[in-house]
């Protein structure tokens, strides 16, 4: 297979290759154009902003648990919040199993450590009392009908903003969500919503 994919112009010296080198060519050739746009971006996000910088230059052949464990930490004690850094986990561990299935390590290091448990904090939804105001400010507003809608069914701006008509059944008082905004672009939800 190695033999093929250099015949076919493609080589990897997995002895050298850094683990940044390998995320840039796990994200064009693995990711983009297989996810939806919106998965892409915050995989390639994670990689930029958070992954690179600090393990990218450590060979992937040399990516040991303890530099997760330690990535991981940094990132807490600088204010990241835990399900953020749990996303770098996932983007890491998408990656280095893709690594594994193309034979350039032997483990996937991310296995042998657990992200930071989530803290859930309590949602605040708006009082009674708030809830109204805002409506009566909204009164003959342009998007009078997206606040109300907002606040009744708890939908979320991209869904409020991905919405046609053909999504309102007025009769049977029901509302289905097939699309979502996001960056200009329609995207199909990860699950339907009514």
């Amino acid at each position: 297979k190695a033999m093929a994919d250099r015949d076919e112009g493609i080589t990897f010296d997995a002895g050298k290759l850094t683990l940044g080198e390998f995320l840039h060519v796990w994200l064009e050739d693995s990711v983009k154009d297989r996810v939806k746009l919106a998965t892409y971006e915050g995989y390639a996000r994670m990689v930029r902003n958070h992954i690179s910088p600090a393990l990218g230059g450590i060979k992937l052949k040399n990516l040991t648990p303890p530099h997760l464990r330690r990535l991981y930490r940094e990132k807490l004690e600088l204010g990241l919040g835990t399900r953020s850094v749990q996303y770098i986990h996932t983007t890491l561990h998408k990656a280095l199993k893709q690594a594994v299935d193309d034979g350039l390590i032997l483990r996937n290091v991310a296995d042998s450590v657990k992200p930071p448990q989530l803290k859930r904090t309590e949602m605040k939804p708006l009082s009674p009392k708030q809830a109204k105001a805002l409506l009566e400010a909204a009164g003959g507003d342009r998007f009078e009908a997206m606040y109300v809608l907002a606040i009744t069914a708890g939908l979320r701006q991209g869904e409020l903003l991905g919405l046609k008509w053909e999504d309102v059944d007025l009769e049977g008082g029901k509302l289905q969500v097939r699309r979502t905004l996001y960056k200009g672009n329609f995207t199909t939800p990860k699950s339907l919503r009514q």
